[in-house]
C-alpha cells in the first residue's frame, strides 16, 4: 500500500495512482489527518474519500506510532495517551474509543486499534507492560467499535496490532489474545522501528501461525524490495512503507536489477531508463541521464517521476508474487528472489573491498 500520509501519495495526482499505477488501496495518517484539517472538516467532505477524490480503498492507521514517537511531547495513562501537537503546542488526546470514532470520520475502509509502540531497544519487562496496555486497549476499541456500527450503515474493518517488541514470547502471547477477539483481520506491528532488519522478519515468523489462516494479515511499515516475498511466505497479505516514495524523492530508485543512486556521476551521460523491464511513464519516456539533471537541479518534477517508478516497481514484485502463487510456482519464486540478492550482495561487497 502507498504511503498518503496527509490525504496524498507525495508527488503523485489521483489520475497517476488510479489510470497509470492501478494502486487499489492507499494508507492515511490518523494522527496527521487529526491535527490538520482536521477529521469533523474532512467528515464534511463525505470522509477522506471525498475529500482526497479517491475511490478506492483506504486503511488509516490509529495514529499511535506516531504520538509514541513523540517521546518528550507525550504522556500515557490507562485511559490512552495525552500529546502536545507538533503543530502549535496544542494538547490533545488518543483514547481507544476516540481513535476508532476519528477513523469512522475519516471513513476509513480498514481501521487501526489505538496500540503502543515501544522504542527500540526495550527491556523485556516494559515491552510486556507495554504489550498488555494494547491488549487492553485493543479490546476497549472493539468493544466501542461494535456499539458505534449497530447504527452505521457502510462497512469498515477494525484490526488489532499485536505487539512485543522483539520478544517472540510476548509477540506470541499478544497475538494468542488479539484472536481471541474476533476482528476482521490482524496487524502485526512495531516493526521497523530501529531494529536490525532480520529480526523484523523473526517477529513476524513468531506471531503468524497463531493469527487466522481465513483473515487478512498485515504487516505495519515494511520492507526493502527483496523482503516482501519473504513476508508473503510468512503468511503475511499486507503490507505498507515509505521506502519507496521517502527513497524516490532522496534519490534511490529501485529496479529489477537492484538499486540505483540517481546522483552518481556515472549517469550523466546514460541515455538508458532507469529499468527496462519497467513499464511506467518514466521509465519509457525518460534517460537517467535526465532523471539526474533534474534531481541536481532540484526540480520537483524528479520526485514526481522518481515516485511513479518506485510504487510500480513495488506493485510489480507484488503482481508477480501473487502470480507465482496462482500459477503455484511461489517457492520457486521466492528461491529466484533469494539467489539474487545474495548475489547482488556478494557484487556490492567484492566491489567495496
Amino acid at each position: 500500500m502507498p504511503v498518503g500520509t496527509q490525504g496524498t501519495v507525495k508527488g503523485l495526482s489521483q489520475r497517476d495512482l488510479l489510470e497509470d499505477l492501478k494502486v487499489p488501496i492507499i494508507l492515511g495518517n490518523t494522527y496527521h489527518l487529526y491535527l490538520r484539517p482536521g477529521h469533523e472538516l474532512i467528515r464534511q467532505f463525505g470522509g477522506l474519500h471525498g475529500f482526497a477524490a479517491w475511490p478506492n480503498a483506504i486503511l488509516t492507521d490509529s495514529g499511535g506510532f506516531q504520538v509514541f514517537s513523540l517521546s518528550s511531547l507525550r504522556k500515557i495513562t490507562e485511559e490512552g495517551v495525552r500529546f502536545q501537537s507538533h503543530l502549535n503546542g496544542d494538547m490533545h488526546q488518543f483514547t481507544p474509543e476516540s481513535t476508532v470514532d476519528v477513523q469512522l470520520a475519516l471513513g476509513s475502509d480498514i481501521m487501526m486499534v489505538l496500540d503502543e509502540c515501544p522504542e527500540y531497544p526495550v527491556s523485556h519487562e516494559y515491552a510486556k507492560v507495554a504489550m498488555e496496555r494494547t491488549v487492553r486497549w485493543a479490546g476497549t476499541a472493539v468493544e466501542h467499535y461494535r456499539e458505534r456500527m449497530k447504527s452505521i450503515e457502510s462497512r469498515h474493518a477494525l484490526f488489532p496490532i499485536v505487539q512485543g517488541s522483539t520478544f517472540a514470547d510476548l509477540r506470541k502471547e499478544c497475538a494468542a489474545r488479539l484472536v481471541e477477539l474476533d476482528t476482521d483481520g490482524y496487524a502485526v506491528g512495531g516493526l521497523s522501528v530501529g531494529e536490525p532488519r532480520p529480526l523484523s522478519l523473526e517477529m513476524v515468523e513468531a506471531t503468524e501461525p497463531l493469527l487466522p489462516r481465513d483473515r487478512p494479515r498485515y504487516a505495519m511499515g515494511v520492507g526493502m524490495p527483496e523482503e516482501l516475498a519473504e513476508y508473503v511466505a510468512m503468511g503475511i497479505d499486507m503490507m505498507d512503507c515509505v521506502l519507496p516514495t521517502r527513497n524516490a524523492r532522496n534519490g534511490c530508485l529501485f529496479t529489477s536489477a537492484g538499486r540505483i543512486i540517481i546522483k552518481h556521476a556515472r549517469y550523466k551521460d546514460d541515455h538508458g531508463p532507469i529499468d527496462e523491464n519497467c513499464p511506467c511513464y518514466t521509465c519509457k519516456t525518460y534517460s537517467r541521464a535526465y532523471l539526474r539533471h533534474l534531481f541536481q537541479a532540484q526540480e520537483i518534477l524528479y520526485a514526481s517521476l522518481a515516485t511513479r517508478h518506485n510504487i510500480q516497481r513495488y506493485l510489480d514484485i507484488m503482481r508477480e508474487i501473487r502470480a507465482a502463487i496462482r500459477e503455484d510456482r511461489f517457492p520457486e519464486y521466492l528461491s529466484a528472489t533469494r539467489s539474487m540478492h545474495m548475489e547482488r550482495r556478494h557484487h556490492l561487497t567484492a566491489k567495496s573491498i
